[in-house]
């Protein structure tokens, strides 16, 4: 008999949380192995816009960021936009997402966590933001 026990990533858990919070975002979960570097979420607003989301949880300062997400992010304007939250227990839980525009992507790879996001905050201040475009 087996006991598995399911294990849940952690952009998962981030994408489940971002789910609940925003019933009017309109998400598709992009699961792409033939295009390396394409986002993992593709999000349609109240007010008629497409955007992308990459998600990314990290325990430190550092960002994980491959060379192929940093492409893709580069190649595509406006509309892009990598969420980040901080699973580091020194940071208050209030504060433990950031957003940042796609565009960034360079520096954040570069600076990690002390690059200034376009929103710092709870998950819900970030998501806000979102459902505003």
């Amino acid at each position: 008999m087996c006991y598995c026990k399911k294990v849940v990533r952690p952009e998962s858990k981030l994408y489940a949380d971002l789910k609940k919070i925003t019933p009017q975002i309109k998400w598709t979960r992009l699961e792409n192995w033939a295009l390396f570097g394409t986002p993992d979420l593709l999000g349609y607003s109240p007010n008629s816009n497409f955007f992308t989301v990459e998600l990314k949880v990290t325990k430190r300062n550092k960002v994980a960021i491959s060379p192929h997400q940093v492409a893709w992010h580069m190649s595509h304007g406006p509309g892009t936009f990598v969420l980040v939250r901080s699973i580091n227990k020194k940071i208050k839980k209030n504060f433990n997402c950031y957003l940042y525009p796609g565009s960034r992507i360079l520096e954040l790879v570069e600076l990690g966590l002390n690059l200034e996001p376009l929103v710092l905050g709870s998950l819900e201040d970030c998501a806000c933001h979102l459902r505003d475009l």
